[in-house]
């Protein structure tokens, strides 16, 4: 497994274990909170974006 797929793997175990934190609230989620979900979900999209890349320029090979 590549570097790249095993920090992909972090950060989405990261993103759900503070998706199911917030499940448990009985309110809306703090904004703090809110905010690493979102930065983690822009961080998992360019992290996948990069494995693309990755795959396509072996492809070539």
């Amino acid at each position: 497994m590549s570097d790249l797929a095993a920090l992909l793997d972090r950060l989405k175990t990261a993103q759900r274990t503070l998706v199911f934190q917030a499940a448990d609230l009985p309110m809306l989620p703090p904004d703090g909170t809110l905010r690493k979900i979102a930065d983690l979900e822009n961080t998992i999209a360019a992290v996948e974006a990069l494995l693309d890349e990755e795959q396509h320029a072996d492809s070539r090979l």
